[in-house]
């Protein structure tokens, strides 16, 4: 087992590659907002899990019958509250 001054020693000095011109050169391009945003968008779509489609139809099923009836007891509200307003004032 290493002591402790041989774990803090230093590390190695790395040297470092001279960058030549030709290297200084070579831009990467960077894509443009649309591109970028365009390859995310396809990249989260691809990882994306899609319900069967079986399962779609269930849950349009289920969101067609809250919406029915939740339209029937608003309307049902509506006309009672209507009803209450007209006895009051007349």
């Amino acid at each position: 087992m290493a002591n402790k001054a041989q774990t803090k020693a230093p590390l190695a000095k790395q040297t470092k590659k001279p960058i030549e011109k030709a290297e200084k050169k070579e831009a990467v391009k960077k894509p443009n907002w649309l591109q970028a945003r365009y390859r995310e968008t396809t990249g989260e779509l691809r990882r994306v899990t899609w319900p069967t489609r079986r399962e779609a139809l269930n849950m349009t099923g289920i969101v067609l019958l809250v919406l029915f009836v939740m339209a029937i007891f608003l309307g049902l509200v509506d006309f009672a509250a209507a009803r209450l307003i007209s006895l009051i004032i007349f």
